[in-house]
């Protein structure tokens, strides 16, 4: 493991409520987080399944942790009991008393289609939380490694995301800003009762913003994890003479997302196999050392996602063994500069 690796997702960063957040992210918008009413700006999650529940609730964890002054907003599915003895009802309550989290119960949006993306269509709820004037969308599959309050301050748009830098011509609902509002809400409600039966939750919001969203910057704010296997990353940054520097690009991301078919995501264990198949090759330096950084980094990406995770939801939370699996559908159709996203 190289000396200086750091992954700022476990780190610790002494914030408090009183003092500026990171001024670095505010001073993008002079003078937006002076006298600034954080209730009226969330982050939120959507949870449809148990295994999820703990991904999510890491997210919050790790927005407590670093001082984010925005709200914390977690869906649930309305038949989960918020007061009984189940581990998930356990780890509600701390979310919601640890965590300052607002758990609000919901009905799922289900998609009787593939078991991957069959409740995905619930993240859209965040079009209806109407009390705030600015959510935070982001997928559960991921780290956040520094906090993105700034992003609630951008030009007012009904909705800003990132591209799919992967893709062509895609943008990516792994992290979407919304103005919640009835019409958008409307709007959404339509695009899924009318929708394809091969559309997921990224293919409506495609349909319905892609030619009028307000892009942001996929460097630092949609890293995948697929991109330290990598052989080009042009596209990642954005240009052909840049060189791939993957400590300095670890250091500048926000928001991380697990993505490296065949290895299944963190909280379940893949066979040994696989990993060393996947994993990052190492290369030959001019000077004729080997460098085996990339490897380095994306090994202990994982390894301190589990950690975490056992330290956050506790032992009824660990990963689980799953044998090999054959690749979904949705990942197949996914053109991809390496591994498809799943």
């Amino acid at each position: 493991m190289s000396a200086n690796m750091h992954l700022p997702a476990s780190g610790a960063v002494e914030t408090s409520p009183e003092s500026p957040l990171l001024n670095n992210n505010l001073e993008l918008y002079p003078g937006s987080h002076v006298e600034t009413d954080w209730s009226k700006f969330a982050y939120v999650q959507y949870v449809t399944r148990q295994d999820y529940l703990c991904n999510s609730v890491m997210i919050f964890e790790t927005l407590h942790r670093l001082g984010s002054r925005a709200e914390r907003l977690m869906m649930y599915p309305e038949e989960w009991s918020l007061t009984n003895s189940s581990s998930a009802a356990v780890l509600l309550r701390k979310a919601r008393d640890e965590y300052k989290v607002n758990v609000v119960p919901i009905h799922v949006q289900h998609y009787d289609g593939e078991a991957t993306w069959s409740d995905s269509f619930t993240k859209l709820l965040a079009f209806n939380q109407t009390k705030y004037q600015r959510v935070i969308s982001l997928d559960s599959d991921a780290n956040v490694l520094q906090p993105m309050d700034e992003l609630f301050f951008l030009p007012q748009v009904p909705v800003a995301m990132p591209r799919a830098y992967w893709m062509d011509n895609t943008l990516s609902s792994q992290m979407i800003i919304i103005q919640p509002s009835n019409i958008e809400f409307e709007r959404i409600k339509d695009a899924f009762e009318h929708r394809k039966m091969d559309d997921f939750d990224m293919d409506i919001m495609n349909n319905i913003y892609g030619r009028d969203c307000l892009i942001i910057p996929h460097r630092k704010y949609d890293l995948l994890t697929g991109e330290f296997r990598s052989k080009n990353h042009s596209k990642y940054l954005g240009s052909t003479t840049e060189e791939w520097n993957p400590h300095a690009v670890l250091e500048e991301a926000k928001f991380l997302h697990f993505s490296d078919w065949p290895f299944p995501k963190p909280w379940l264990y893949g066979p040994e196999e696989t990993r060393i198949e996947v994993q990052p090759v190492c290369h030959n330096t001019t000077g004729g050392e080997e460098d085996c950084t990339n490897r380095e980094i994306w090994n202990e990406i994982y390894r301190e996602f589990r950690e975490r995770r056992q330290r956050v939801c506790g032992a009824n939370f660990m990963p689980v063994t799953v044998e090999k699996r054959s690749e979904p559908r949705r990942a197949r159709r996914l053109p991809s500069p390496f591994e498809p996203i799943f």
